[in-house]
């Protein structure tokens, strides 16, 4: 058979399944902290679902769960360490000025 006339096939790839982030016995609560955690970013930003690989349900109950930790102050709303940081170095810069005479 001539190879122009063969119909075109998709080499098969073989790829293992990962398992999902949240497990069935996980429950999403704000007070579950090591579950939440997983789910923000250094920054103090939600992860998308893309990211975290979750469903839409799963998703919308992390981001209450989240957003009620940090309303309770069990989480902060973002990350201080690089907001300390620039702070100081800003005030270093603007420090007592002398003038002219």
């Amino acid at each position: 058979m001539n190879k122009s006339k063969q119909p075109f096939h998709k080499p098969k790839r073989s790829f293992r399944r990962r398992l999902p982030p949240i497990g069935s016995g996980d429950r999403i609560d704000y007070r579950n902290m090591s579950l939440i955690s997983r789910f923000i970013s250094e920054q103090g930003k939600i992860l998308s679902r893309r990211v975290n690989r979750l469903t839409l349900k799963q998703q919308r109950l992390i981001t209450i769960a989240i957003k009620q930790a940090r309303i309770l102050s069990l989480l902060p709303f973002l990350n201080n360490e690089k907001q300390f940081e620039r702070t100081e170095s800003i005030s270093r810069a603007t420090g007592p000025r002398t003038r002219k005479k």
